[in-house]
């Protein structure tokens, strides 16, 4: 389920229950609205607001810690793309037909994992496309050093192509970190708060509107809470300018 369709599956359930509550506000007997239960339902619904706020802000930053991270390990595997082919280059000119290959490598991963269309991107978790980088990986195994210098850049090649094929492992299995239950649970108490705000007003358009509004900006912290969480899909993803500039430096 995308982020968009449970940030309106939110929007619904939390503004449906702001209804729910300023239609029980008009058929509860007025007994169940005196000053006692106000004040009992006014610390209830202070009390799971103050949850759910925590919950919100723990949320927000765990979403942030995880698009700051993946971002940070694409600037790191820029740089390392950058450096192995720098390290093949002083290798020799064997090395050519292997710094052509580590270029269109990359210019397929840019191509397929920021591209627009999900059907593409899915194109970066195939048999073939991660092959391509063992099969990369395995060229430079193959190289046949003649001196110490050569030993040595071979060496080096082969540690900065593995991280960079870990790199790849790791953003394939980047996943959603926030469970359904926790946000199952989290939108049942805000389903509450808001049948409990519509408890205390009196059915008419501006209160109507105001419940609306809130409802939509709860829903939208969601789904940029869910978009965070998620940095290499969506709306609010990972910049492609590290790798387009790692691209760029190839082969010069």
């Amino acid at each position: 389920m995308s982020s968009l369709e449970i940030a309106l599956i939110a929007f619904a359930c939390v503004f449906g229950s702001a209804l729910l509550g300023l239609f029980l506000r008009g058929v509860l007997p007025e007994h169940h609205l005196s000053a006692e239960s106000k004040d009992l339902l006014k610390l209830g619904i202070g009390l799971i607001a103050t949850m759910s706020a925590l919950v919100l802000g723990l949320l927000v930053s765990s979403a942030k810690g995880t698009f700051d991270r993946i971002s940070e390990e694409e600037v790191q595997t820029a740089a390392k793309i950058v450096m192995l082919d720098r390290v093949l280059a002083q290798y020799g000119p064997e090395t050519k037909e292997i710094r052509d290959v580590l270029r269109s490598t990359v210019a397929s991963v840019v191509q397929v994992l920021f591209s627009e269309d999900a059907s593409v991107q899915a194109k970066f978790d195939t048999t073939a496309s991660v092959a391509r980088g063992e099969d990369l990986v395995a060229k430079i195994r193959a190289l046949s050093p003649q001196n110490d210098d050569q030993r040595s850049l071979k060496a080096q090649a082969l540690e900065i192509s593995g991280e960079v094929l870990m790199a790849r492992w790791l953003m394939i299995a980047q996943g959603r970190s926030i469970s359904t239950p926790f946000l199952v649970v989290l939108v049942a108490w805000l389903s509450i708060i808001f049948a409990g705000f519509g408890l205390f007003a009196h059915r008419n358009a501006t209160v109507v509107t105001t419940l609306f509004v809130c409802a939509l900006s709860v829903s939208a912290a969601l789904f940029m809470i869910l978009e965070l969480d998620t940095p290499l899909n969506g709306l609010l993803r990972v910049s492609s300018a590290p790798l387009r500039n790692a691209l760029a430096h190839l082969g010069q």
